[in-house]
């Protein structure tokens, strides 16, 4: 069960996602069609989609990505700016 409350998640397009996952360390290592593979120096690995621009992520992959790629809490989210309030 996901600690982090979804709610007060502000809504994130890709290109969005991108410039936090590169201000928290993460490099841009391919690419393979519309999907980016990001990874970390620690090893995490944070693959991101480009289908359409300016369109913002369902919760269920923005949360794929928060908690299961990127490992992300909830103190992690309120750092990079990412909660609302």
């Amino acid at each position: 069960m996901s600690t982090i409350d979804y709610g007060k998640l502000r809504s994130l397009t890709a290109s969005e996602l991108v410039k936090i996952l590169e201000r928290d360390g993460f490099k841009r290592k391919r690419q393979r069609g519309s999907h980016h593979r990001y990874i970390h120096p620690d090893g995490r690995r944070v693959t991101v989609t480009f289908h359409h621009p300016g369109q913002t992520f369902k919760i269920g992959t923005l949360q794929s990505m928060i908690e299961k790629q990127a490992q992300w809490n909830e103190a992690d989210l309120k750092r990079l700016g990412l909660l609302k309030g």
